[in-house]
């Protein structure tokens, strides 16, 4: 039942969730998605599981985050 509501949340725009740990994202974790994997993509990851998948620290990739807003990237 829960995956039904998320997929018409979905639909109707309202929330994203990570597609490997089930936790919402923001549009930041979407867009960091979008800059790391593909520009593409319709599926989306939190902070923690970018970190990961990429073994990297958390804090790393909220760095990139602010880095790639001050360089004016369209994602952000």
């Amino acid at each position: 039942m829960e995956n039904i509501r998320r997929e018409e949340e979905k639909k109707e725009g309202r929330q994203e969730y990570c597609r490997r740990c089930g936790k919402g994202v923001s549009s930041d974790e979407i867009a960091m998605t979008r800059k790391l994997i593909n520009r593409g993509t319709k599926t989306s990851y939190c902070i923690d599981c970018l970190a990961d998948m990429f073994e990297v620290k958390r804090e790393e990739i909220e760095q990139k985050i602010v880095y790639y807003k001050r360089m004016g990237c369209t994602l952000f």
